[in-house]
């Protein structure tokens, strides 16, 4: 499988000539989703949904359909007939040739003040890869790579590295990444790296690896 990463939480993943993509949002490039037979989301912040990045992968293929939770779904369902499949936890489904189990349900707590909503990660090919969205969600099965989110008003680094010693991946991608400055990142490599037991790893947007 070929994963490429994409500015932020964004990604994309090969497989036999089809590809996926997670969560095009508004911090990702504008043609994120262009291209993709499959496009999940995660949940409804506008870095991880935008509009227009779906509208334009959706309609640069017609063939491509969407997964996604309800309050996503709600919004661009009625765009596309009959290509918009809303989930939530538990379900299973073939996405682009990508087997996916949904996991988690709700959003991290970002403030108590503020109320939380729905948020879902997505379990690709048996836990090859594993992609969380916003909240720190433990599968209940093994994972081999795990899309880290490293940076976002909702967490700190302990409880990244906290979240990768209990998932307990084969290696661990940066994701969620678009707020940490280059002179952070070598601070977050060494800490997460060093105390998370999994090898991390880290690309530039547009940058690939054989996963």
């Amino acid at each position: 499988m070929k994963f490429t990463k994409k500015s932020h939480a964004c990604v994309r993943l090969e497989k036999d000539g089809r590809t996926l993509v997670i969560d095009p949002g508004g911090f990702s490039e504008e043609d994120a989703a262009v291209g993709a037979d499959a496009i999940l989301v995660t949940h409804e912040h506008p870095d991880h949904f935008d509009e227009g990045r779906l509208r334009a992968g959706l309609e640069a293929n017609p063939g491509a359909e969407l997964w996604t939770l309800k309050s996503v779904s709600d919004q661009i369902a009625a765009a596309f007939p009959g290509r918009v499949h809303t989930v939530g936890h538990g379900d299973t489904f073939t996405a682009a040739g990508f087997d996916v189990q949904v996991h988690g349900e709700l959003h991290a707590v970002i403030h108590p003040d503020i109320p939380r909503i729905t948020n879902v990660g997505y379990l690709v090919d048996g836990g090859r890869v594993f992609h969380p969205g916003d909240a720190l969600t433990v599968p209940d099965h093994p994972v081999e790579t795990l899309m880290l989110p490293v940076m976002a008003p909702w967490n700190k680094i302990a409880e990244v590295i906290d979240y990768v010693r209990e998932v307990k991946p084969h290696r661990a991608y940066d994701i969620h990444d678009a707020l940490l400055t280059d002179l952070a990142r070598p601070i977050y490599d060494r800490q997460i790296g060093g105390l998370g037991g999994s090898e991390h790893l880290r690309l530039a947007p547009g940058a690939s690896a054989e996963i």
